[in-house]
């Protein structure tokens, strides 16, 4: 199958585990909607669940902290799958991208928005966790804006989406163990400036190789 190029290339399409998944949601009649959608409902539940982390303390933290991690990564599988069940179990609707793209762009702004409400230590740390959502959902605009420019659809970095949400993840686990340094919230701060940082590059790559495109014509 020649690979679309709207499509973020992913390696993890093609392991057995992710095939089988998409058959099983193909068998359960399951439309690549819904699972775009559920993708949001798990990134709003990473949000909350870093909120809470933010009000809570000892082994409650942790808990919130880890299921924020998980959250994460359950999102980014939905939004592997809904692409999975839509082309490769044949079931593209007319207006499948808009449910593809628009929940992502949603569910980066709560996951990030949700970390910076989370440290509680920082004067500043909801006005960071704004900037770096406003960043990540800029290089998706970037890239979609380009594309109905007649451009490519450019998925570049260094922090697309999966590096966003892998930063978020890590940060997520390792603030588990901050309590041994005496320290709070600061990893996830860390984080968000890594990738309010990385989502500008970003967004400056996409946009430089956009008007570099469309001007060689």
């Amino acid at each position: 199958m020649t690979p679309d190029p709207k499509r973020r290339p992913l390696a993890t399409r093609e392991r057995g585990w992710a095939k089988a998944l998409a058959r099983a949601l193909n068998a359960a009649h399951i439309s690549p909607d819904a699972i775009s959608i559920a993708s949001l409902v798990f990134a709003v539940g990473a949000a909350a669940a870093l909120w809470a982390s933010g009000q809570s303390f000892g082994v409650a933290r942790a808990i919130e902290l880890l299921a924020a991690a998980a959250l994460i990564q359950l999102r980014l599988l939905c939004n592997m799958l809904d692409g999975m069940v839509a082309v490769e179990g044949g079931h593209r609707t007319p207006h499948g991208e808009l449910f593809n793209d628009m929940p992502d762009r949603f569910a980066d702004l709560a996951i990030l928005v949700g970390a910076g409400y989370s440290l509680t230590a920082f004067t500043w740390g909801r006005e960071l966790g704004w900037i770096a959502g406003v960043l990540a959902v800029l290089t998706a605009y970037a890239r979609v804006l380009g594309a109905s420019m007649g451009a490519r659809h450019y998925f570049i970095g260094p922090l697309a989406k999966p590096q966003r949400m892998a930063v978020m993840t890590v940060a997520c686990v390792l603030s588990v163990f901050e309590p041994l340094l005496g320290w709070r919230g600061q990893i996830v701060a860390l984080a968000l400036v890594i990738v309010a940082i990385g989502s500008l590059v970003t967004l400056l790559r996409r946009t430089l190789r956009i008007v570099a495109e469309v001007n060689a014509r």
